[in-house]
């Protein structure tokens, strides 16, 4: 189990939150960066936690939409845990800024 902070902090850690509809080369609506919340402390950490990142990444602005939890569906399988599969680095361009993320103080 971790809490919902420290599954923000790899979130924003783990790719480029400041380009718009893009990740890497790869670029469409499919590729936003988006936190969806089920709760408004849900809500209120991901902003706290945006406006944290934006700060470690010297004040670029992130482009993450912070909106309700819409229906969820898995991908196809061949998408699952795609960013673990060999070789796929690459290729999704995930691309993180290298920045790390202080969520200290921070409850859930």
């Amino acid at each position: 189990m971790v809490s919902y902070a420290e599954l923000l902090k790899v979130f924003w850690e783990k790719h480029n939150p400041t380009t718009l509809n893009q990740q890497g080369g790869d670029r469409g609506t499919q590729y936003r960066s988006g936190v969806y919340y089920y709760s408004e402390a849900q809500r209120g950490l991901a902003e706290e936690t945006k406006g944290r990142f934006e700060t470690a990444i010297g004040g670029r602005q992130i482009c993450t939409e912070i909106v309700p939890a819409p229906t969820f569906y898995y991908a196809e399988d061949s998408h699952q845990q795609y960013d673990a599969k060999p070789g796929s680095r690459y290729y999704c361009g995930l691309s993180p800024l290298g920045a790390k993320l202080d969520i200290s103080g921070l409850a859930d």
